[in-house]
């Protein structure tokens, strides 16, 4: 899979032209060596693009219609109906090989226009500069902002726009287009969302030269596609923002499978290839807007793999947040990268679980294969399928081991856990050859829980749940054990009291 999107890239940019290359690489876009290598060519300078950018504020399904804002011409405000006291959502697409405007910007637009029906929302169309080689589109970002600032200065002067109602909405390219913006407007916008912001070209570059938190008053990015081919990836790795957040790791995203990819490839269509996976990072900010009453969060974690180990599931000292529309800035001055799990389809939310529980070895010498738990939540609502326990490196026996389970279905309050050893149970024929002529060879092996501690990340309650049979704490390959309720909160050592 590494090496398929390797020599997408390649194909893709072995067509630049060299000229323009250079360019690139004078202004350090292009840090990663494989690309500079494939750029390199003559130094000849660059002719600067006069920018063809349109600002339409009565965007639709039909491309005919529409409303455009010109700085230059004041009495455009009136005839577009600008309200200067609603809100204000800047939308920018990013780069484009059909040279069509693709549908989620459509569904965008119409998801802003329900949740904020009074609000002001301009679409930046700068197609005609977006439709190039990637390079090209690249080194047209900075003029496209430049462009947008000029729009919002112009707002603000003559519309009596406050910069606090501002909200830039960028998409891949789009994303850094919308922090080239805030860099060169007067004054300080209010927020900046990067859905998916672009990798190539602006991985690990300068903050000015990409999207960055001094661009806005509150950046949040949306990370979805940040899988690696020749060192790149088409969505930008490195956080970026006040906050950024990696659904699913922000590597792969549920229903965007390798026979997606590979189909699309068949068809001779790329850009469906690549959609998916970098286009979740709209559809999670179109969910966050019409799916109010189902609030995606995302937890703070160092990285992906502690997220995967369920240890960070907690909402102390603002370390959780909601997604897309609904996030609200963070009161520390650090970057803060999160996670979350999704479903495959809108609505996106799922309700994450941290399970704790302490896994005994009684029989040291016993050569216990790795167990494959899964746990079945049984709620007031529903209860979930069977959910397995993934171990990111291996069980500890004898140790406290915390996973990670999330339920696409809210189950309401927890009641009760199915703790079940996937596997086949040993037959009778099989128990007694193996007790009476390998007696200390092929032991049945047997592991032992007695409580599972579990913490809700969407409500933060803490429960303990005990066996249900005080009596039977074994668990062998096929068999079950059942825990209910016992009492509220995490199990509390007891203190030794200092005698002063």
């Amino acid at each position: 899979m590494q090496r398929f999107y390797g020599l997408v890239w390649m194909c893709l940019l072995l067509a630049v032209p060299t000229g323009e290359a250079s360019v690139l690489s004078e202004e350090g876009l292009l840090k990663e060596d494989t690309i500079t290598i494939l750029l390199e060519g003559a130094d000849e300078d660059v002719t600067p693009k006069r920018p063809q950018i349109q600002f339409n504020a009565r965007f639709s399904n039909n491309p005919d219609e529409g409303c455009f804002l010109d700085p230059e011409q004041d009495e455009c405000l009136q005839n577009c109906h600008y309200n200067s006291s609603a809100k204000t959502f800047i939308v920018i697409h990013g780069w484009t090989m059909s040279g069509l405007f693709e549908s989620w910007l459509h569904k965008l637009v119409e998801a802003l226009q329900q949740r904020e029906p009074h609000a002001n929302i301009i679409v930046v169309d700068w197609m005609s500069l977006a439709h190039q080689l990637y390079p090209d589109a690249v080194n047209n970002t900075k003029l496209v902002g430049r462009e947008t600032a000029v729009l919002i200065d112009w707002l603000q002067e003559k519309g009596n726009m406050s910069l606090k109602n501002v909200h830039l909405i960028g998409y891949s390219l789009g994303a850094h287009v919308a922090g080239f913006a805030g860099n060169h407007v007067t004054g300080t916008l209010a927020r900046i969302t990067g859905l998916d912001p672009a990798g190539p070209m602006f991985e690990d570059v300068a903050a000015h030269k990409r999207l960055s938190p001094d661009d806005a008053e509150f950046v949040d990015v949306l990370h979805t596609y940040t899988r690696e081919a020749l060192g790149v990836s088409i969505g930008i790795k490195m956080p970026i923002g006040h906050i950024d957040i990696y659904p699913n790791g922000g590597d792969y995203q549920p229903g965007c499978g390798l026979s997606d990819v590979l189909g699309a490839l068949a068809y001779g269509n790329f850009g469906e290839a690549v959609k998916c996976e970098h286009e979740r990072s709209v559809h999670l900010f179109v969910d966050s807007l019409i799916n109010k009453d189902k609030e995606s969060f995302a937890f703070q974690c160092t990285d992906s793999g502690r997220f995967k180990k369920g240890i960070c599931l907690s909402c102390r000292k603002n370390r959780c947040n909601a997604i897309g529309y609904n996030a609200k800035k963070s009161t520390s001055k650090r970057n803060s990268k999160m996670y979350l799990k999704t479903r495959a389809q809108m609505p996106y939310k799922v309700y994450h679980y941290q399970l704790k529980m302490h896994i005994f070895n009684y029989m040291d010498e016993q050569e216990t294969t790795e167990p494959t738990f899964s746990v079945t939540l049984v709620g007031t609502t529903n209860d979930s399928i069977p959910l397995s326990l993934n171990v990111p490196e291996e069980i500890g026996f004898n140790l406290t081991n915390t996973f990670l389970v999330y339920s696409e279905e809210d189950i309401g309050d927890l009641l009760s856990i199915k703790l079940n050893w996937e596997g086949t149970k040993q037959s009778w024929f099989s128990f007694w050859s193996s007790s009476y002529w390998f007696p200390a060879q092929n032991k049945e092996k047997e592991l032992h829980v007695r409580r599972i501690r579990v913490k809700s990340g969407e409500t933060q309650q803490k429960f303990t749940f005990c066996l249900k049979d005080l009596h039977e704490s074994g668990i062998a390959p096929g068999g079950e054990l059942v825990f209910e309720k016992c009492r509220d909160g995490w199990e509390v050592k007891s203190r030794k009291r200092v005698n002063l």
